[in-house]
């Protein structure tokens, strides 16, 4: 069936138009580009608290999850400068995002196509200094997710010994996120280092976390530390993954029997009538990384230094050579045998 013409919706005294309302965004259940602004619209502030006066990079499906997407991180120049903002990227380049500002520019974001909503960790008004450091775990192949569950448990025991606190919830594929508010005081890389660090005590703890950056050394559950890095993002609480899962937020009790898709697009509505917004209070918990970053220097004491950035990040003082150990192998080997 044709998708159908382009409708006006009054949100927060606005109107916004939806362009193909019909069209169906997730073919596996038929939902439609009408679903997921009716979900946009039920999950209201809470949502837009994610996302309000962070530049968001717009991930877009506009023929639905069944082709890939793709990352618009430089808006149109017919968007008013209210909704802009000037972003530096780790090459040195800059580019116009977009900012979100009410619920009316989330569905305006859900028109462009947008399923799940990638915020930076910084607000617009203090760009430099994330105010989250976020912990994605992400659990290898054929690891089971009652692993992910028990490292997920370990690292707040961790976060806990470190005077922070962490807000768990569903990825919406085969993970967990832990949100974890922080003063907005630490660069990027200072953020980075204490993440990198958390990781390597969780590590430390339980041999069913890793945080080798190398997926060919990787084992159990995966703490991606280079989450934290300028630019980089997790889709936020209340967001649909291609999944049709919905990333959503948890109360630390819930996590012992949860499942990777308990949530989704279709039973989201009941859960949030249920328990409501629980991102309520997330801004007023944020910590001080000075003994996280205290327990960085205490590893680099040990010789545990730096990991591997990114791969289109340029080559950071101290970072360990940016090549896959098994091809540093066979390069060695083939200097010797020369």
């Amino acid at each position: 069936m044709a998708a159908s013409s382009a409708i006006q919706l009054d949100i927060a005294g606005r109107s916004v138009r939806v362009s193909s309302p019909d069209k169906v965004m997730f073919p596996a259940t038929g939902a439609t580009k009408m679903d997921v602004v009716n979900h946009v619209v039920r999950c209201g502030e809470g949502l837009l608290s994610q996302v309000r006066d962070r530049p968001c990079t717009l991930k877009r499906y506009p023929n639905g999850v069944g082709d890939k997407p793709f990352y618009q991180k430089k808006v149109s120049s017919q968007i008013d400068a209210e909704h802009q903002a000037i972003m530096t990227f780790p090459t040195g380049r800059t580019a116009a995002m977009f900012v979100p500002r009410d619920e009316a520019d989330v569905v305006w974001m859900a028109h462009m196509g947008c399923i799940d909503f990638h915020p930076w960790a910084v607000t617009v008004d203090d760009a430099d200094h994330p105010d989250e450091l976020r912990i994605d775990l992400d659990p290898t192949d054929g690891v089971a997710f009652d692993d992910v569950i028990d490292v997920a448990l370990g690292t707040r025991t961790i976060l806990a010994s470190l005077g922070l606190t962490g807000f768990p919830k569903t990825s919406g594929s085969r993970g967990i996120h832990i949100i974890v508010p922080i003063d907005a005081e630490w660069t990027f890389g200072q953020v980075r280092r204490a993440c990198l660090a958390i990781g390597r005590a969780v590590a430390d703890s339980d041999e069913r976390a890793t945080v080798e950056w190398w997926k060919e050394q990787r084992h159990g559950v995966f703490l991606d530390y280079n989450q934290n890095a300028r630019d980089r993002t997790v889709a936020c609480a209340y967001s649909i993954r291609p999944t049709g899962w919905v990333s959503a937020p948890l109360e630390w009790d819930e996590v012992p029997g949860i499942a990777p898709d308990r949530f989704t697009l279709q039973n989201f509505g009941d859960r949030l009538a249920a328990v409501g917004d629980l991102t309520v209070g997330w801004r007023g918990s944020a910590g001080r990384l000075d003994a996280a970053l205290e327990l960085a220097a205490t590893h680099e004491a040990e010789g545990r230094g730096d990991a591997p950035w990114p791969p289109h990040y340029p080559k950071q003082p101290g970072e360990p050579l940016r090549v896959q150990p098994s091809r540093r192998a066979h390069r060695s080997t083939q200097v010797e045998a020369g």
